[in-house]
């Protein structure tokens, strides 16, 4: 197992082939789905030559940055993943999500990874910015983005040519500067907001 971070209940770590059971159960979940596909479940064959490769080709590409499967140290536990990656060019700015199992949800595991990765980015893999989005509707998923020290940088408005309920509000997209985190760092508040918890749903 390559552990790409570990937090306080968390290990983050590199996918590998035998990931397919995991991700299919995940996507399986309705609920998890439900502010990306609204509700539709991902097809196993779509995860295993899609999808997972996908994952896997980021390792190659960026060092330091990809899809990192989140495992609950305590039991060994799938919990889902977390993306922190370059939406293209450089590593200057980076894509901040994550998608949890439902049964990891309300447990702060999504606000721990989040600003365990952020700290990580912008002290040894030089990112400049972080960025996340989803929709306006979904709350949890926003409140886990305020949580873990991004704030509201814009709401975008977008034709889907086939979208789901909720679409209508539009989406929004976070953001947090380097500068700023270094300031509450150097501030003594721990770079964040201090309220743990969180629920992880799809960004």
């Amino acid at each position: 197992m390559q552990v790409f971070l570990k937090t306080e209940r968390l290990l983050l770590r590199r996918f590998t082939g035998a990931d397919v059971d995991d991700l299919f159960d995940l996507d399986s979940d309705p609920d998890v789905m439900r502010f990306l596909t609204g509700g539709k479940p991902t097809p196993r064959d779509v995860i295993r030559n899609e999808i997972l490769p996908r994952f896997l080709s980021y390792y190659e590409r960026y060092a330091g940055f990809g899809y990192w499967a989140a495992i609950e140290k305590s039991t060994g536990e799938f919990l889902g993943w977390f993306e922190f990656r370059p939406p293209e060019g450089g590593p200057d700015e980076v894509e901040l999500g994550y998608r949890l199992r439902r049964s990891a949800w309300g447990k702060g595991y999504a606000t721990e990874g989040s600003r365990a990765l952020i700290r990580k980015g912008f002290t040894e893999l030089g990112v400049r910015r972080v960025v996340a989005s989803t929709m306006v509707v979904n709350t949890a998923s926003r409140r886990v983005m305020e949580k873990a020290g991004l704030t509201l940088a814009r709401t975008l408005h977008r034709s889907w040519p086939d979208p789901i309920e909720g679409a209508e509000h539009g989406e929004v997209e976070y953001e947090l500067w380097k500068a700023d985190w270094e300031q509450r760092e150097a501030a003594g508040r721990e770079g964040f907001p201090s309220s743990p918890g969180g629920q992880g749903t799809g960004a």
